[in-house]
């Protein structure tokens, strides 16, 4: 049976966290996803239950080309224009064939559980496994510096924000202080948020 992964989630922050114990990573604008392979069957999990195998064939033709019997990933299912992330591509289902999975964390490799790790030695272990990875799934580079300055330049960038994560710390289930995210206000994703919520204030009159 395939064991069930709750998602580390992120608390949302005006700023982002900075020290020699934070690392940081560009937040991607796409469907929170834990890719799990057991016994030659992949499941793509999304955050509310849902499985997205049948949705995302090419991410699950990568999983399934990795060498490994079983392994589970954390990331985010992402569309592409160019180099440039796509939601609208992926919200309207008009390319689920070419949705990729942006990996940032390891959970489980071979039946050996990762979350009690630390995630720089998750992170060091998921790049030697996806350095020379098959089309459909890539690895997530994380930055080291300055938390305040990354973020500045990833607004600039017309990015919809960070997320910095403590490097010496396991992965947690649910929501976690350990991984705090910060937005770009003025990304679409912002503004689809407020205008779903405009829409739902009227409803509700």
């Amino acid at each position: 049976m395939l064991r069930l992964y709750e998602p580390c989630l992120p608390t949302r922050a005006a700023k982002p966290s900075t020290g020699p114990n934070w690392f940081h990573e560009i937040k991607h604008d796409g469907f929170r996803i834990i890719a799990r392979k057991v016994k030659g069957t992949v499941r793509l999990q999304t955050q509310q239950g849902f499985d997205y195998a049948g949705r995302y064939p090419r991410i699950v033709d990568a999983i399934m080309r990795l060498k490994a019997t079983s392994i589970v990933l954390d990331g985010e299912a992402m569309c592409f224009t160019g180099v440039e992330h796509d939601f609208d591509k992926l919200w309207n289902r008009t390319h689920d064939h070419e949705a990729t999975l942006c990996a940032f964390d390891l959970l489980e490799l071979d039946g050996e559980d990762y979350r009690p790790q630390p995630l720089l030695t998750r992170k060091r272990k998921l790049f030697k496994l996806l350095k020379r990875h098959p089309a459909g799934v890539e690895y997530v580079e994380h930055l080291e510096g300055d938390g305040a300055l990354i973020f500045e330049h990833a607004c600039k960038l017309g990015l919809e924000g960070i997320v910095s994560k403590r490097l010496d710390l396991r992965y947690k289930p649910g929501p976690s202080k350990r991984w705090i995210k910060v937005k770009n206000k003025s990304h679409p994703a912002m503004l689809r948020v407020k205008e779903a919520f405009e829409l739902e204030r009227q409803r509700r009159g």
